[in-house]
């Protein structure tokens, strides 16, 4: 199943490589959805505030074992396209290491800080007991999350965007029966949601493990020796911790804002809960082109082949604009049955907020798709820093504005949402100014 990207037609390689990533990440983006639809439904206001404040926070724990496997990822994929085998075995071996020691830290800090996070996030008194519920079961599945990430990452860098598909479908699919059974069979309240989300990511994370191992000698060889070379840590840290920052500031940012959202009471919070799961879905496929994409750029890369990666770049932005014009598009018109969908007909002021928010940033998804494109390129051809200054610089701009404008009785929480394309906007402008300063660089031509 794996796919050498470096041959064949540029669109059509990239396009099949892709499309298994997207639909996986729908799928995870599914069962978040079912937590939330659940909880929203079975459980109240309140509830989903809780979860989905949770969930906020989940994401920026998460993002930074994503970035630490996306990172190794580049590199796994630079050295497949150079068909250097001994070294993909020590850059396999590095980053187990490295990631694997950084996961059991991520988990420990998670849990110590646990209580510390109601302050920071500034959640209401009567949604905190909620929250802490949820999420000290939630914080039990970080290691499911990092073995999912990192052997996901390593398929995919072969090419292989099937298999990580597969476990993820076979996830969400447990995940939403577990959630049905646990809330409204049991009766185990936002616990009972951690719980079902629990297990689903144990069965990806243990299943995706044991296919790998089973299906790669030398995946087996790396592994089960794990003698560690300090210049392949090295390696590997300059990429993985770079796309880390990148992931966690990004996050961090969001966080942030969350915790700006929070204060503005349970309804707000509620609205901004299911506005978001909303948003995720409708960019997520953008998300997971510009990771396809970079696993195009970087095997293409480390073979040489800057033909195929500047015909990759062409194609592969008017793929993403037109994408995200078309679910610009969508998410504008139907905002209000969208909504509709994770809170009761009469709770009108959660679904009014959350109209506002759709139709504030969904019209300009455009933004976050060239975005997206951007951090790929640079993280392929070994730029990481780059991709955390256009993250600093979206980023930034978003918390900066999201605090100053919402301050303003006249603008009040409107101003967070428009935060939000205007940070998108200003990081494009410095991304594709740099790469139009210095392409020649980026990608000299070889004799």
């Amino acid at each position: 199943m794996n796919r050498d990207l470096t041959r064949g037609p540029v669109m059509g390689s990239m396009l099949l490589f892709a499309v298994p990533m997207i639909l996986g990440n729908l799928l995870q983006q599914c069962y978040n959805i079912a937590d939330t639809l659940i909880v929203g439904k079975f459980l109240g206001p309140n509830a989903l505030a809780a979860v989905g404040s949770a969930f906020t926070l989940m994401t920026f724990l998460t993002s930074i074992l994503l970035g630490l496997c996306m990172g190794s990822g580049a590199v796994f994929s630079i050295r497949f396209g150079q068909r250097d085998r001994e070294g993909l075995r020590e850059s396999v071996t590095a980053s187990f290491v490295l990631v694997g020691v950084l996961t059991i830290l991520l988990n420990v800090l998670a849990f110590l800080l646990l209580d510390w996070m109601e302050v920071f996030l500034r959640v209401p008194e009567e949604v905190w007991p909620l929250m802490r519920a949820y999420l000290k079961v939630i914080f039990c599945g970080i290691a499911a999350t990092f073995l999912y990430n990192y052997f996901a990452s390593y398929l995919r860098s072969m090419g292989n965007s099937v298999v990580p598909l597969a476990f993820l479908a076979l996830s969400a699919i447990l995940n939403i029966a577990l959630d049905l059974w646990f809330v409204i069979g049991l009766q185990r309240g936002v616990a009972g949601a951690a719980e079902a989300t629990v297990i689903a990511q144990y069965v990806s994370g243990v299943g995706i493990a044991l296919y790998s191992l089973a299906g790669s000698g030398e995946l087996r060889a790396a592994l089960g020796h794990l003698r560690v070379k300090w210049s392949r840590i090295r390696e590997i840290a300059g990429f993985s911790i770079l796309t880390c920052i990148q992931q966690s500031v990004m996050n961090l940012g969001i966080l942030m804002v969350q915790g700006l959202v929070n204060s503005f009471g349970p309804t707000v919070m509620a609205a901004f809960a299911a506005a978001v799961k909303i948003d995720a879905f409708a960019y997520m496929p953008v998300q997971d082109f510009g990771n396809a994409f970079s696993t195009f750029i970087a095997q293409n890369y480390g073979a040489g082949e800057e033909t195929r990666i500047r015909e990759g770049l062409k194609g592969a932005v008017l793929a993403s604009g037109a994408f995200s014009i078309a679910v610009s598009v969508l998410v504008f018109a139907f905002a209000g049955p969208l909504m509709g969908l994770f809170v009761e007909p009469g709770e009108t002021a959660i679904i009014a907020a959350g109209v506002q928010y759709l139709r504030t940033e969904g019209a300009f998804y455009c933004g976050i798709g060239c975005l997206f494109l951007l951090y790929g390129l640079y993280r392929a051809l070994g730029r990481p820093g780059m991709s955390v200054v256009l993250t600093v610089i979206s980023l930034g701009t978003r918390v900066a504005l999201a605090y100053a404008l919402s301050a303003i009785p006249a603008i009040g929480v409107v101003g967070i949402w428009w935060s939000v394309p205007i940070g998108w906007f200003l990081a494009d402008a410095v991304g594709v100014g740099y790469y139009l300063l210095k392409k020649d660089t980026l990608l000299p031509t070889r004799n």
